[in-house]
């Protein structure tokens, strides 16, 4: 069943004709780019790959005053 009442009642009204010259970084008015997922991929691995680059550079920067000793005891259950 497919709702009707929202679609015809509900909502800020029709398409408004808006000014062309004002600039937004964020897109605009009623702004859905056709490529969206696209561009959510593109964004996604850039966030990846810096996190992945920052993430090493601390690991190899990181200095540790004593370390971890592990003790395997093979054959003592």
């Amino acid at each position: 069943m497919v709702c009707t009442y929202a679609i015809h009642f509900l909502g800020g009204g029709a398409r408004y004709p808006y000014p062309k010259y004002v600039y937004s970084p964020a897109g605009g008015w009623w702004t859905r780019p056709s490529n969206w997922a696209t561009n959510t991929a593109v964004a996604f691995s850039g966030i990846l790959a810096v996190t992945y680059f920052v993430w090493n550079i601390s690991a190899n920067l990181e200095v540790r005053t004593w370390s971890y000793c592990f003790v395997t005891v093979v054959g003592r259950l």
